[in-house]
């Protein structure tokens, strides 16, 4: 909640305020990038290795603090403690660790092997230059993990860090802020700002940020797109998903339910990466619905500060309603309300699990991202139609295949149009650092994660050197003539003739017009 000057904070599961805010202007937003700015010349003369070690410290605090980070996560987006530990503070850890340890190696500068004779005396070498200053705008769902990685990164790499967590969990926001604070960083290189998130975008593409990174919806990340063409301001966007689980009839069918429930309902389904559509095959679907149903059923909803609930609260009414929305189209339309969880838990942001059937693809749940615990399953008659099925999708973010089979699975998943697929698992791969994420389609634009997540943290630059003493002019300079013509079409059919009588015809006949480089 915004009042005049700051942001109120309050717990989703119980309505109690539990922090505030300062919230701040553009102004304040061009302040910080000039101040970064500054920082950033110093920050970028220290080594890798330099800057490595002093991100370090953070895993440190971070171990330091499990538990009260942990807490302050669940406080403010109402998941589960079990699920804030392991899927954003353990993450986080092990992402820590792995950038200090690879980052110096991914980021040197290296030579490039020459690709031809021809030009052989032209010897290239790749260096990585950072953007500058770099803004983050991440999203309430995973508040602690999803900035955190792509702070570190754009640390480690040499950059300034604006960022910007969403208005709805500003009480990580900070926690996340103190966490990296902890590194010994020149002052004002990072900065963390609390703007409304209607002016945000905008306001980082005006205010003249070098990079822009943002978590969130396909609409916004349209838009932000759109405005970053006219000054050509480069953006990595993730912009959600749809994911389809496909379970083949050879699959572990107590491993693939486990799975369902865990990657369709973990976060109260508030994940971009998410299983949201099942396709099983028809010779295994009864038994497999069967015991979906009693794990769907056993479920315990309820506080997220209860170390026994296994899924709590949804973090907006927002969301809520949306969720709402797609199941009553989806009924509307025919679905069967196979099997829901139950609770004595009266909160506002309360949203049970559940699971439909007789579903299709003209309903809003099986076509949009619904971004709650809701599940659509459809039986098929094989695993061709379920790729099918799993394509008919804008988004394309990750996916996954449920099969004893390995070599049947990867070739099932080389099929799937999507960013990440995994294999007898789904939604974890977010905690792998060494793998980067992003989607095809409209599931967004560009990585994080990985080395590749790096790479997008610095822009390549090649060095190109000529190593040959007392060369006065290259060969295609001027002035030209037939004879200089007829000599490089000797060097074209020498070293890249269509036959070898053709090779040795021309095997001297590039000589005058080499040595013509050592001529004034």
């Amino acid at each position: 909640m915004e009042t005049q000057n700051k942001t109120l904070s309050y717990n989703p599961a119980t309505g109690e305020q539990i922090g505030e805010s300062q919230l701040h202007t553009v102004d304040d937003l061009k302040e910080m990038i000039k101040e970064s700015r500054v920082a950033q010349i110093e920050w970028q003369r220290l080594s890798v290795k330099e800057r490595c070690k002093r991100i370090l410290k953070i895993k440190d605090y971070l171990i330091d603090n499990l538990d009260s980070l942990s807490k302050t996560i669940s406080d403010d987006n109402g998941k589960v403690r079990f699920d804030a530990l392991a899927t954003e503070v353990f993450p986080a850890i092990m992402a820590t660790k792995y950038y200090v340890k690879n980052a110096p190696k991914f980021l040197r500068e290296r030579s490039i092997p020459a690709s031809s004779l021809v030009l052989i005396n032209k010897r290239s070498r790749i260096r990585f230059e950072p953007f500058g200053v770099v803004g983050i705008i991440s999203p309430w769902n995973y508040p602690f993990a999803i900035p955190y990685s792509e702070v570190i990164m754009a640390l480690i790499a040499g950059n300034g860090v604006i960022l910007k967590t969403a208005t709805e969990t500003q009480m990580v926001g900070i926690a996340l802020r103190d966490a990296i604070n902890i590194a010994d960083l020149p002052k004002g290189l990072f900065q963390f700002i609390n703007l409304p998130g209607r002016i945000a975008g905008e306001g980082f593409l005006k205010s003249g940020i070098d990079k822009l990174f943002f978590t969130g919806s396909v609409p916004v990340g349209k838009i932000l797109m759109k405005q970053a063409a006219d000054t050509l301001t480069p953006v990595s966007l993730e912009l959600g998903g749809n994911d389809a689980m496909l379970i083949c009839e050879d699959a572990d069918i107590d491993r693939a339910v486990n799975g369902a429930v865990w990657a369709g309902f973990s976060n109260a389904g508030q994940s971009c990466g998410g299983i949201e559509r099942i396709y099983v095959h028809q010779k295994i679907y009864d038994r497999f619905m069967n015991r979906l149903k009693i794990k769907v059923e056993s479920l315990r909803i309820g506080a997220p500060n209860d170390y026994n609930s296994d899924i709590g609260v949804m973090t907006t009414a927002k969301q809520v309603n949306t969720v709402k929305l797609h199941l009553k189209d989806a009924l509307n339309n025919g679905a069967i309300l196979f099997a829901e969880s139950k609770t004595e838990d009266n909160s506002a942001n309360i949203s049970t699990p559940k699971v439909l059937t007789n579903v299709n693809h003209n309903m809003l749940m099986m076509r949009e991202e619904t971004f709650g615990p809701l599940l659509g399953v459809m039986k098929v008659e094989n695993m061709n139609e379920a790729v099918e099925l799993a394509n008919d999708s804008l988004l394309g973010l990750t996916g996954s295949v449920w099969s004893k089979n390995h070599k049947t699975a990867m070739q099932l998943a080389r099929k799937i149009k999507a960013g990440t697929i995994t294999i007898n698992d789904h939604l974890m791969s977010h905690g792998l650092a060494e793998t980067s994420w992003g989607g095809f389609k409209e599931s967004g634009v560009g990585r994080t994660h990985g080395e590749l997540g790096l790479m997008e943290m610095v822009e390549p630059q090649f060095i190109i050197n000529d190593i040959l003493p007392r060369v006065k002019k290259n060969i295609w300079w001027q002035p030209y003539s037939k004879e200089l013509y007829d000599g490089l079409k000797s060097i074209v059919y020498l070293f890249y003739g269509n036959s070898l009588s053709q090779k040795i015809k021309n095997l001297f006949k590039p000589l005058a017009v080499i040595l013509r480089i050592f001529k004034k």
